[in-house]
């Protein structure tokens, strides 16, 4: 796992970003926001795959569930989901659909095809590549596990309903907006497009960062 400073990125985000008057704001308003990174790469992929289209109270539900099947751990790995019949997770409230991803997942993890030990030292569009050849993963789920357990500075997901809503209405757009002029308003934001975005997110209620 590559250590981040997470203070000294944050800080440094920060000041960055500042040179925009509505970042500025935002950040005048909510206070420094971090990102931090995690180590459980496995189940974090299973928890996005488990949440997708959910509320996330719906999502929480159903992650407690799955982690409830495997007792007394507390890193669930890879081989402790295969263990888990498939008829166990759909009760957990997975769709058969998400069954086959999370399972397509764990196979390819237990296998070394996905090999999540080296994945903190790839390039984002590297780790990217690998992760949307799972199953059920795409590139918004991969781009959220670059920003939320990579820690990753300069991430902007050009497809995520809560950043085009925020653009929206803190820019005074007319409409939402679309992934290339989504990307040209971000461009003076990078290389912490991640930070932006985490206050972008909490202008719209979230409670990231």
């Amino acid at each position: 796992m590559v250590k981040i400073d997470a203070e000294a990125q944050a800080q440094a985000a920060l000041k960055h970003l500042s040179g925009d008057p509505v970042m500025s704001g935002l950040i005048e308003q909510w206070g420094p926001l971090h990102l931090a990174q995690t180590n459980d790469y496995f189940f974090t992929l299973v928890e996005a795959v488990a949440s997708q289209q959910l509320s996330s109270k719906a999502a929480d539900t159903i992650i407690g569930r799955i982690r409830a099947l495997v007792p007394n751990k507390t890193k669930i790995e890879a081989e402790d989901i295969l263990a888990v019949p498939d008829q166990s997770l759909r009760n957990a409230g997975l769709s058969w659909g998400k069954v086959g991803y999370v399972k397509d997942l764990a196979k390819r993890v237990a296998s070394g095809e996905l090999h999540l030990g080296r994945i903190s030292e790839m390039e984002d569009e590297e780790i990217i590549k690998e992760l949307v050849a799972v199953k059920g993963i795409g590139r918004w789920t991969a781009e959220m596990f670059l920003i939320f357990s990579l820690a990753r500075p300069d991430v902007f997901a050009v497809d995520d309903y809560g950043l085009r809503a925020a653009m929206k209405r803190l820019y005074n757009l007319p409409d939402l907006p679309k992934p290339g002029p989504m990307r040209e308003m971000a461009e003076p934001w990078r290389p912490y497009r991640s930070y932006a975005s985490l206050y972008l997110w909490r202008s719209m209620g979230g409670t990231v960062g």
